[in-house]
């Protein structure tokens, strides 16, 4: 699994990498402290042919208030991409806002899926997680076993 962490505060990048790793040892982590720099990234994989073998991110956790680009400029110019599978990356915002036009304006957007709370909680990346380990039940049989938080409300999902 392939995960995109955008946020300017380079002490939110450093912890939620550590909480990511300390989960799941499978997923390689690209962080960006802006988001024109990981909007850069992105266009370059447009180009497939040239670099078949890049990291494709399958989640983007995005701050929302950035300098520069902030998180709602990085989906519009997302939204502009045209030579990746953009459906099949889950995009959440993260944010400490409480402001209704925030959530308004994630709520309209066509390429992001939810709302996070600041500050990034472990048992809401063992979700995001979950939802990529469908080969458990297929092939563990000890799937059952697996004890990871049911908190299917912590993430504001449309």
């Amino acid at each position: 699994m392939n995960i995109m962490l955008i946020d300017d505060n380079k002490i939110d990048l450093f912890v939620n990498q550590k909480i990511i790793e300390r989960l799941s040892t499978g997923c390689d982590i690209r962080a960006f402290t802006s988001a024109c720099s990981a909007i850069n990234f992105l266009k370059i994989l447009e180009d497939k042919g040239a670099y078949p073998t890049m990291f494709v991110p399958d989640v983007i956790l995005l701050d929302i208030n950035m300098p520069e680009m902030d998180g709602f400029q990085f989906l519009e110019a997302f939204d502009e991409l045209s030579g990746i599978d953009k459906k099949s990356i889950r995009i959440y915002m993260l944010s400490s806002s409480t402001s209704p036009q925030d959530v308004e304006k994630i709520e309209e957007s066509n390429s992001c899926i939810g709302l996070i709370d600041k500050p990034l909680k472990t048992y809401i990346v063992e979700e995001i997680l979950e939802e990529f380990r469908p080969y458990l039940k297929q092939f563990d049989a000890e799937a059952e076993d697996i004890n990871l938080v049911d908190c299917k409300q912590s993430i504001k999902v449309k």
